[in-house]
């Protein structure tokens, strides 16, 4: 499994592409429908759906040869804080936020628990919630830690030596200072999102490393990356989110590729994200949170694809308070079917790992 800390816009990664008031809200920031002429337009997923323009030599490929699948309108049913980590906290534990809740027990502990022959194994730097519990789990840690900060400060030194002896000096160092304060606030806020997760880039880094212990040693996984909370300039077909969603893509499609050549392309990568992004954009180039997201899913062989019509162009009358994808699909079913066709697990089996759910049958495995 692979978390997306910081909830990613899946409004511009699975994009819909039919939906006209989708290209009214995001005047900016929207995907063109698909286009053979366009580089930066929409991957066509069918119809009515879309894919990010930056996936198409890493994810794109494998939805033509029915390894993924997306589960638009998926997320938590019952936690609508808005809060990353509250909600976080609410998907890694895989229980009802109406009672009292156990954070010494997280689903996929529970899951592993209900397997005979798990080999679980946490990459984040802690021990995640969703991995705690009576199992023992193995850790490796595949957190990379990168150098744009010391990139950033050293070429704002150049720029102000550059002007240090002219009358603009003082309106230079003034714009670099108002520039590192917003950074700061900005920077600040989504590290407390990450949670200390490995970035995009170095998830990039790790795909392999992470592949072949999968392959060699274990056979039940979470890692978690951050960068997603995109409050400004978030960009469209190119800029922020682009970057980060090419490295995830060339990630995935490292694992995907390794996994087939080992003869092991029965694996299966769920990502999920606590939330979205709200479906319009605001003043600062970039949507606010949402409560709902897309869940992509890999696996070999059998394809189902999920683009439940929620009437996009007519607003008002079904998004969540007006402005979010509704959730059409509680992400604790759709964990539930899925472990019930993979591992052959029988209801009270399920019901361990989640109380009082009933398994959702999406076909993807």
């Amino acid at each position: 499994m692979v978390f997306l800390r910081g909830a990613y816009d899946a409004a511009n990664v699975v994009v819909p592409v039919s939906s006209d008031f989708y290209h009214n809200s995001r005047p900016s920031l929207g995907i063109a429908k698909p286009d053979a002429g366009n580089p930066n337009s929409a991957l066509s997923l069918g119809a009515d759906w879309g894919l990010h323009p930056v996936l198409r030599d890493s994810i794109y490929p494998l939805w033509a040869k029915r390894e993924i699948a997306f589960v638009p309108f998926a997320g938590t049913s019952d936690d609508l804080t808005r809060s990353h980590f509250e909600t976080q906290d609410t998907i890694e534990l895989g229980q009802s936020t109406g009672g009292s809740r156990d954070y010494r027990s997280g689903f996929m502990n529970r899951l592993a628990t209900e397997l005979a022959r798990a080999k679980p194994i946490s990459f984040p730097d802690q021990l995640p919630l969703i991995f705690r519990g009576k199992s023992q789990i193995s850790e490796y840690r595949a957190q990379q830690r990168g150098q744009a900060g010391r990139r950033r400060f050293g070429q704002a030194r150049l720029i102000k030596n550059m002007y240090a002896q002219s009358d603009l000096a003082s309106s230079v160092s003034e714009g670099f200072r108002i520039r590192d304060d917003v950074y700061r606030s900005i920077s600040e806020e989504m590290t407390a999102a990450n949670r200390g997760a490995v970035s995009p880039r170095g998830f990039e880094l790790s795909a392999r490393r992470i592949g072949r212990l999968m392959r060699e040693q274990f056979n039940l996984g979470f890692v978690d990356v951050g960068g997603w909370d995109t409050h400004v300039n978030q960009g469209g077909a190119t800029g922020y989110l682009a970057d980060r969603l090419g490295e995830l893509g060339r990630a995935l499609g490292r694992f995907s590729e390794r996994n087939r050549t080992a003869g092991m392309a029965d694996n299966v990568v769920v990502v999920i994200s606590e939330f979205g992004r709200t479906f319009r954009e605001n003043g600062t180039t970039a949507p606010i949170m949402a409560t709902a997201a897309s869940l992509g899913d890999g696996r070999r062989n059998q394809w189902r694809s999920h683009p439940r019509r929620t009437g996009q162009d007519r607003p008002g009358q079904s998004f969540f308070k007006n402005r979010d994808y509704p959730v059409l699909t509680d992400y604790r079913a759709m964990f539930a079917g899925l472990f019930q066709r993979m591992f052959g697990l029988e209801q009270p089996s399920v019901q361990r790992i989640f109380a009082g759910v009933h398994p959702a049958e999406l076909g993807l495995v």
